[in-house]
């Protein structure tokens, strides 16, 4: 975040109910204890989630709003939209332009943190989820130039909903990182917030230990690991 002393609103915008704390959770810690306010945006329902037969997609949803809930008060997020998009099935479209311009000009935040649309393949070796590439891309074109220009979808002013700049991005899951913010302090409430994903995470300890190791500055102290979350930074 900007060297600021002033209160920022920032807007999380994720595909899924537990991405906010996986991909910045000691971030978000460290910015609502430096008295800023954070707003979760989160696309889809997370109604596919599972690899339990027995659990239907409704119960699902229900399950993990009331996870995210949890977590996002772990990390001191008080206000979570769910879009209520469906799971895995997210495209760039302009229906998800407009309805994030509707969510942006609701928050009015200068800062935005989202994923990086172009992590087509993870820094783990893995395939980034497309509903990740998809929300990102949805998010950029929102922010710019959508949100800000007012000939761009006319029915929300008829909402009364006023264009917004957008001053700074941050995007997670970035292949080309510029950024690092020390999250030593506010580790632990990161590791304690994805505990709450109990429906996501089977092996919780095996997790914090990875990424202790994932996140731990090679440069640091063995005794004293100093913790940090990668991003590329925009200025707009």
């Amino acid at each position: 975040m900007s060297e600021t002393t002033q209160p920022a609103r920032v807007l999380v915008i994720m595909a899924h109910p537990d991405d906010p704390e996986f991909s910045a959770g000691g971030s978000i810690a460290r910015w609502t204890s430096e008295g800023h306010e954070v707003v979760y945006a989160l696309v889809t329902d997370g109604s596919k989630g599972t690899d339990d037969r027995a659990m239907t997609p409704p119960d699902l949803v229900a399950l993990r709003k009331d996870e995210q809930r949890a977590a996002a008060a772990a990390l001191g997020v008080h206000e979570i939209i769910f879009m209520g998009y469906p799971d895995g099935e997210v495209v760039p479209d302009l229906a998800l332009r407009r309805d994030l311009v509707r969510v942006i000009r609701q928050v009015r935040p200068e800062i935005i943190l989202a994923p990086d649309p172009q992590t087509l393949f993870t820094v783990f070796g893995t395939i980034n989820h497309p509903d990740h590439r998809a929300v990102g891309l949805a998010a950029m074109d929102a922010i710019f130039p959508a949100a800000r220009n007012h000939n761009y979808f006319p029915e929300l002013l008829a909402e009364g909903l006023e264009p917004v700049y957008v001053k700074e991005v941050y995007l997670s899951g970035t292949l080309h990182p510029d950024t690092w913010i020390d999250v030593t302090a506010t580790f632990e409430r990161k590791i304690e917030a994805l505990r709450a994903h109990k429906s996501q995470i089977a092996d919780m300890d095996g997790l914090a230990g990875r990424m202790r190791e994932r996140m731990r500055q090679t440069d640091s102290d063995p005794d004293h690991p100093v913790y940090a979350e990668a991003f590329r930074h925009l200025k707009l």
